[in-house]
C-alpha cells in the first residue's frame, strides 16, 4: 500500500505584492489551505519589533476568520507549538529568524509536527527555512546562526523573490541568475526560485505553482525552466 505523505506546506514568495496589501494577493489560498482551522501560531522572529509584527499579522487573519497567536508571546514554546492547529513563519531577515529557531530549539519541534501533518505556511524567509538550508536566501548575515541547516520540510532549494535580469540596468553586481548558478557549483541541489506572487502548494507528495506569478527550476548542469502557475512542479 502506498504511503501518503502527510505534509502540507504553503510557501509563499513574499508578503506584499507590489500595489497590494498584506498578504493580499495569497488569501485565497490561505483560507483553502487552512480549510476547517481556527487557529494558526505565528512564528515573528524574522522581523525585531514583533509586537508590532504580530499584530499586522493578526488583523489580517482575522479578516480571513483565523485566530492568530505568536510565539514570542508564549512562555512555553514548545508546547505551543506542540498545540498549534497550524503554523505561520513571517517574512524578514533569514538569518534572524534561522538563529533564533536555534535559540529556542525550536527546529526539531516545528519539523516534528510538519512532517505529522499540522498546516505549514512561510512568507518570504519563512518559505526559505523550509528548505534544507538558508543557502540561497537574499539577506545579509546580520547574525550568526549556528549552522545554515534549515527545517528540510523539502528536499529543494528555495530562492523567494526571485527577479529577472533588466538589460537596461547599469547595476554591474551579479544577477540574482548568476548568484544561484554560483550556488549550484557548489551543490547538488535543485532550486526553485519563486518571482513575486509566486505560492508552491505542497500536498500528498506533490508540488504545484499557484499564486499570481511563475517560477524557474534550476539544476546543475541543465538550463533553467519555466514554471506557470498551475504547473505540477517536479524536483
Amino acid at each position: 500500500m502506498t504511503r501518503i505523505d502527510p505534509k502540507r506546506l504553503l510557501l509563499l514568495s513574499t508578503s506584499t505584492v507590489f500595489g497590494s496589501g498584506y498578504l493580499e494577493y495569497a488569501r485565497v489560498e490561505v483560507c483553502d489551505f487552512l480549510g476547517h482551522a481556527k487557529s494558526v501560531l505565528f512564528v515573528p522572529f524574522a522581523l525585531r519589533d514583533q509586537d508590532s509584527y504580530t499584530a499586522k499579522a493578526a488583523a489580517c487573519f482575522a479578516e480571513m476568520g483565523f485566530d492568530l497567536k505568536s510565539l514570542h508571546q508564549s512562555s512555553a514554546m514548545h508546547q505551543a507549538v506542540d498545540q498549534a492547529e497550524a503554523i505561520f513563519v513571517g517574512g524578514g531577515n533569514t538569518f534572524r529568524l534561522l538563529k533564533t529557531l536555534y535559540d529556542f530549539d525550536l527546529l526539531p519541534a516545528i519539523r516534528k509536527r510538519v512532517m505529522s501533518g499540522m498546516p505549514y505556511i512561510g512568507s518570504s524567509a519563512g518559505s526559505n527555512v523550509a528548505g534544507p538550508t538558508i543557502g540561497t536566501t537574499n539577506d545579509m548575515p546580520i547574525v550568526q546562526p549556528p549552522s545554515f541547516e534549515a527545517l528540510g520540510l523539502v528536499d529543494f532549494q528555495i530562492n523567494p523573490h526571485y527577479l529577472e535580469t533588466d538589460p537596461a540596468s547599469t547595476h554591474m553586481g551579479e544577477t540574482r541568475e548568476e548568484r544561484i548558478l554560483q550556488f549550484l557549483e557548489e551543490n547538488d541541489m535543485p532550486v526553485v526560485a519563486l518571482r513575486e506572487g509566486a505560492i508552491l502548494w505542497v500536498e500528498n507528495g506533490l508540488i504545484k505553482l499557484r499564486g499570481v506569478a511563475g517560477a524557474r527550476l534550476f539544476r546543475r548542469g541543465e538550463d533553467p525552466a519555466e514554471l506557470l502557475p498551475e504547473d505540477e512542479v517536479v524536483v
